[in-house]
């Protein structure tokens, strides 16, 4: 490989004069407060470029080194970064290639610098491509290690092989495999580009066009999002800890008092509980695990509820305490504590990880933690959602697309009942009730009904039993 270390920005000018596509990678480093913190290398705001390999063409990279503790750096770090700033991240002319854009697109976001297109981002690329005659690679198929190795037959060492616990910065850049390791980055980035373009260019021409100027551009705004984060009210939060404490309490005595002392767990849903259940009650059995045990997750708690208001009257408290017990729990182990744990100490703001393409639908993902399924205001005691906090001067927007998958349905399939009821303003779902549990339209669609959620939760799950 022709990799090679330079220090200046004529260097640079010598090795991209010319080229209309440059693949680039970032080295990066804690910052001196966070260096004993974990993975604050990969924080834009504990962290910092420790240096930048760039590549034009196939077997060939160059490394500049910016902040390592040993060894030689640029002559002018800073000269550096303008440089670059100008003859390549915003650069109309040249096509800015990254894998995973969104990580390096964060880490110049907090310089000041925003990747202008044309922009490629390799992983985009990989999940639009097929790993087999089946099925497209989905985001753990899309590392740049595996699909070197797998693609290009690539003798990649890992991180900690390599820097064999050390930091970035604590490494000399001119050592050979330092040198190797960060050039290849930059390298089978390059590569992948134009493997996959030219896998594009024979079976889906339209999925370049769409990593062009779809989500590539959207990864680098993932990444600005990622490093403006979401500010969260802390003291509200450590206030709503402590009522969901003395709420779970509560309820784990008043079930115990109704089970005599059954081990309910923390999620109702041990094995004591379900032979209490099922044994000793001997109520049936209604729904099955794939191993072909007892259930017992909410829907098979509503089933009960119903039998039971039926044919065992006094038991249907023990069951909206149930169902209460793990609303609770789901609120504080999800939304209070979980979302504690990911409270970024240098900025007091929640950071997810934003993935484009995270999910085998296409659809966006959030996580570390998902801030995309905050409950609704009308089913959350706890008011998740007040827990983001306003900085001042601001405001915060909420928008939504209103059953946006099923009017994409009605529309390609040509429905006309379903188009009919979105032409008029109609609830589909107070429809499919209505049909499915031989209820008057008014009363499904009818919000104030005690049991509004129940059919419409049971008209799920008999769509997905059919």
């Amino acid at each position: 490989m022709d990799y090679n270390i330079i220090y200046t920005n004529k260097e640079i000018h010598d090795y991209i004069s010319g080229a209309g596509v440059v693949a680039f990678d970032f080295e990066t480093a804690p910052d001196d407060e966070w260096r004993d913190e974990p993975k604050a290398a990969l924080d834009a705001h504990k962290a910092h470029i420790v240096g930048i390999s760039l590549s034009v063409k196939g077997d060939s990279a160059v490394y500049i080194p910016l902040s390592h503790k040993v060894g030689v750096n640029a002559i002018d770090p800073d000269g550096v970064m303008k440089y670059l700033r100008e003859v390549v991240f915003e650069n109309p002319s040249v096509v800015k290639v990254a894998h995973n854009l969104s990580f390096e697109a964060m880490f110049l976001y907090a310089l000041g610098i925003v990747v202008c297109e044309p922009c490629y981002d390799t992983i985009a690329a990989a999940q639009l491509t097929l790993k087999s005659k089946f099925e497209f690679r989905n985001l753990s198929d899309s590392g740049l290690k595996l699909l070197s190795t797998s693609l290009f037959g690539a003798d990649m060492p890992d991180f900690a092989t390599v820097t064999a616990g050390r930091l970035f910065d604590e490494m000399d850049p001119a050592d050979k495999e330092t040198l190797r390791y960060a050039c290849a980055d930059s390298d089978y980035t390059l590569r992948l580009y134009h493997k996959f373009n030219e896998w594009f260019a024979k079976n889906l021409p339209r999925h370049r066009e769409i990593v062009e100027r779809v989500e590539s551009p959207t990864a680098v705004y993932c990444g600005i999002m990622k490093y403006n984060g979401v500010p969260m009210d802390v003291d509200t939060m450590l206030k709503r800890q402590k009522e969901a404490e003395e709420k779970l309490t509560a309820l784990r005595t008043e079930i115990a008092e109704m089970t005599d002392g059954v081990d309910i767990g923390a999620n109702a849903s041990t094995s004591a509980f379900k032979r209490y259940l099922f044994s000793e009650l001997g109520l049936p059995v209604l729904k099955t695990t794939e191993k072909h045990q007892e259930a017992a997750d909410d829907a098979t708690m509503i089933m009960l509820t119903d039998y039971c208001r039926d044919k065992r009257p006094e038991l249907v408290r023990l069951f909206e305490l149930v169902q209460e017990y793990r609303k609770w729990g789901k609120l504080k182990s999800t939304y209070i504590d979980g979302y504690l744990t990911h409270i970024n100490t240098a900025t007091g703001r929640i950071h997810p990880d934003l993935m484009p393409l995270g999910t085998e639908t296409g659809r966006f993902a959030s996580r570390n933690p998902n801030l995309q399924n905050c409950p609704r205001k009308d089913n959350d005691p706890v008011g998740v959602r007040n827990f983001i906090a306003v900085p001042k001067g601001s405001l915060i927007v909420s928008l939504d697309f209103s059953q946006i998958e099923l009017r994409v349905g009605a529309f390609y399939c040509r429905d006309e009942r379903m188009l009919q009821t979105y032409r008029t303003g109609g609830d589909i779902h107070a429809a499919t009730t209505s049909v499915i549990f031989r209820i008057p339209f008014e009363t499904a669609a009818d919000k104030n009904e005690p049991h509004y959620k129940e059919p419409r939760l049971r008209e799920h799950i008999e769509g997905l039993r059919d």
